[in-house]
């Protein structure tokens, strides 16, 4: 069945203005609508970092166009020579989120085309930048059509913080899935897990669903084990921020409690990201370093505390689930079922 895109697909977060950079501030969403304008490579890095661009994919994105911005600072012979010169931001950049492998996926093949580059590097990385942009929202597409043949029709879902247009180049990859499963007939009922602190199921996942006539069912993240009991979800769908070898998955906090519930349950766990997530490089995901952030996001709602003085708290804002409570990984290399180092390395060889 053909997808109406124009329907399901009308979000831009990420938006190259020629020379500079407009990021969908979704601090500020569901209530607020505002471009945040970037001119340089650090204003990107401090985006990413402080939240207002967010998602591993549109994470990758937004720092390949803060290469480009870096570039129109810089004046160089060659690639290689600019790379050179350009190194100390494209570090900054590379360090503003610890967990999101696209981030530094995006900077290598950023660093790549520079080193190749002749005179017309400026032209060169900006080329590059916008085929990343092209493929992640094509790959997008194509995943969704994979996930959903996996849904028999009349299906529940439940899926865990933001995986759609904002956090992509478009169209969303668990999102994605959902938003071709809801096309296709496959998926009559979406719940959202409010996923705390940040509220990205609850500010944006619901506003997504909503701008496209799907209506969704918000729950508190601690609801989900007793959603799963009613028999109301038959799929868990999520996305990810590091894929490791053996499939163990990194995502926001929470996934993995909802993975042990949907294992208990008889509920399937789908994963749903693109190749550039995936790391070959780490075996395990004990070997992933889990970005911790400020308590404040905890002790605090705004500008307000709710939490007692003297009160500290731990903020850890990925978890990882195990491989083998994951049922399909889908990417739009293929789709892996029951993930193992075997399974993954049959489609992601290294050498």
């Amino acid at each position: 069945m053909t997808i109406d895109y124009d329907r399901y697909d009308r979000i831009r977060p990420i938006q190259w203005q020629g020379d500079h950079l407009l990021l969908l501030d979704q601090r500020r969403l569901p209530f607020e609508t505002v471009y945040l304008r970037c001119d340089s490579a650090a204003e990107v890095a401090v985006a990413i970092r402080d939240l207002a661009v967010r998602g591993a994919p549109a994470i990758g994105i937004s720092a390949a166009w803060g290469v480009v911005l870096a570039g129109q600072s810089v004046q160089a012979a060659h690639g290689a020579e600019a790379e050179h010169a350009m190194s100390s931001q494209l570090d900054a950049l590379n360090a503003s989120r610890p967990t999101a492998v696209n981030l530094m996926w995006a900077i290598r093949r950023m660093r790549a085309a520079l080193r190749a580059a002749g005179a017309e590097w400026r032209e060169v990385i900006a080329a590059e930048a916008e085929a990343i942009t092209r493929e992640d929202l094509a790959a997008n597409r194509h995943m969704g059509a994979l996930g959903a043949a996996y849904i028999a029709a009349g299906s529940g879902v439940l899926t865990h913080c933001n995986t759609g247009s904002l956090a992509t180049a478009g169209f969303g990859t668990a999102l994605g899935v959902i938003r071709a499963g809801v096309a296709q007939g496959r998926i009559s009922r979406v719940f959202a897990g409010e996923t705390r602190p940040w509220g990205q199921g609850a500010r944006l996942t619901a506003w997504e669903l909503a701008q496209d006539g799907i209506p969704p069912t918000l729950i508190a993240d601690s609801a989900a084990a007793h959603l799963m009991k009613t028999g109301a979800v038959q799929w868990l769908i999520v996305g990810a921020d590091r894929i490791c070898a053996n499939g163990d998955t990194a995502n926001k906090i929470g996934t993995y409690a909802h993975a042990i519930s949907a294992k208990h349950h008889g509920v399937k766990v789908m994963v749903v990201a693109p190749s550039s997530t995936v790391d070959m490089s780490t075996p395990h995901g004990d070997e992933i370093e889990i970005e911790l952030r400020d308590a404040r996001e905890l002790l605090f709602s705004g500008d307000r505390r709710v939490v007692a003085e003297g009160v500290d708290a731990w903020n850890p804002v990925f978890d990882v689930t195990p491989g083998h409570l994951i049922d399909v990984i889908v990417t739009e290399k293929g789709v892996i079922e029951r993930p193992t180092e075997a399974a993954m390395r049959a489609i992601f060889q290294t050498g």
